[in-house]
């Protein structure tokens, strides 16, 4: 069994049927001591692209997945992990039923720049069907104006 919390955009389980179609959702938790941000505004896309960085204050609100081998193998390519964009790493996540050790994936670059407007109004409809609370919602709207 491979957990996999789902943060950003992935966060939408549309998405994450056509990514991971035969890993079936468990729920929703919080990474805690960590929060969403944005790197990778070099690699030449509309912006940045979400990522996670340890903060003590903050907390992230994630989808649970148990991946199997092939879907694992599937999101790890999509995300970027074959090509070094992103790494997994894991981290805690904190369920209504206890803690899991999740996989996560990471940038692997520098935090900074801005995300689009495009990208940021993704990630808010994918947190609002995963059934992110509206306090979460709030703060990714406000990324889009600072």
């Amino acid at each position: 069994m491979t957990l996999y919390a789902a943060y950003g955009s992935n966060l939408d389980p549309r998405q994450m049927l056509q990514r991971a179609p035969h890993s079936p959702h468990l729920g929703t938790g919080w990474i805690r001591g960590w929060r969403v941000t944005f790197g990778g505004e070099e690699i030449g896309w509309e912006g940045s692209v979400a990522t996670l960085a340890e903060d003590h204050q903050a907390s992230v609100f994630v989808s649970i997945y148990d991946l199997t081998k092939q879907d694992e193998s599937a999101l790890d390519e999509w995300e970027g992990v074959t090509t070094d964009l992103y790494r997994k790493i894991r981290v805690r996540v904190e369920t209504m039923t206890g803690a899991q050790l999740c996989y996560v994936y990471v940038l692997n670059s520098f935090e900074g720049g801005r995300p689009s407007p495009r990208y940021l109004e993704i990630m808010v409809a994918a947190a609002i069907e995963a059934g992110a609370p509206d306090d979460y919602i709030a703060e990714l709207r406000e990324r889009a104006i600072r």
